[in-house]
């Protein structure tokens, strides 16, 4: 087991469960950009591990932002570039996981929070939660992806809107918008994101990717690629027992045991 300072990495059942500490706020610092990928390669790894749930040490915070004093010292665009790039790294790894990646946000998930929190499949938080890209305050932008993914979770016009007046909306808010997929009292956070990855981890391994891979992939291209791409990754399934289980199963009117075949 790898000693890691800023992630910790438990398990139950066939869920992990990832909980980025490094107080007060958890912000986004190269040392944590490094635990997370060490902790995300072990848990890739691990056959038993078939969904992930990312959150964060604290009730307050899920992750107040990056490290601004690094960014502060960035003294030319290469150098803020390689750091950009560095993230954009990782959070792709999260988006193109073939093991669902659901955010737990329980307290402000603010700028480079927000960017990590979009980069996963999937987002529950709190319904007092903070949201918000308040870069433009500091006279920067969102560099971590977030003004690509925002927009595309929200629509251009309201992405706009939040990046350009820094303003910050609660849990609920952000699921109106679809920001967030729920928004749950603060106690049930964990309970509702790990329920989530239970259920999808008693489904098969071979479709569950499938789907991620079809849904990633096709919002990159036309509907008309986007299409093949699904047809691909369906008729790749025609081949796996978990398929012949499934469907088998549902015939005969019982629970289908996957096998990640």
């Amino acid at each position: 087991m790898t000693e890691r300072q800023h992630v910790k990495v438990a398990r139950e059942n066939r869920v992990a469960i990832l909980t980025i500490d490094n107080p007060p706020v958890n912000m986004i610092s190269r040392a944590v950009v490094d635990d997370l990928q060490s902790a995300l390669a072990e848990v890739w790894a691990d056959d038993e591990v078939k969904a992930i749930v990312l959150t964060a040490g604290g009730q307050m915070v899920f992750v107040a932002g990056a490290d601004i004093s690094a960014i502060l010292e960035l003294k030319t665009p290469v150098e803020a570039k390689e750091i950009v790039q560095q993230v954009h790294k990782l959070f792709l790894s999260i988006e193109n996981s073939h093991k669902p990646i659901i955010a737990a946000i329980t307290g402000h998930c603010l700028g480079a929070g927000n960017e990590l929190a979009m980069a996963c499949h999937m987002r529950i938080a709190n319904n007092r939660a903070m949201f918000g890209q308040p870069e433009i305050g500091l006279g920067i932008i969102p560099g971590f992806g977030g003004t690509q993914r925002l927009a595309r979770l929200v629509g251009k016009g309201k992405a706009l809107e939040l990046i350009l007046t820094g303003d910050r909306i609660t849990g609920a808010e952000a699921a109106n918008i679809g920001l967030v997929n729920k928004a749950v009292p603060g106690t049930e956070v964990m309970k509702a994101a790990v329920g989530l990855a239970k259920k999808i981890a008693s489904f098969g391994e071979p479709s569950v990717a499938a789907a991620i891979e079809a849904v990633n992939e096709g919002m990159a291209v036309g509907l008309p690629e986007a299409l093949e791409i699904e047809a691909e990754m369906f008729s790749s399934l025609v081949e796996t027992e978990d398929m012949h289980e499934g469907l088998t199963a549902f015939l005969e009117k019982r629970q289908p045991k996957f096998q990640d075949k």
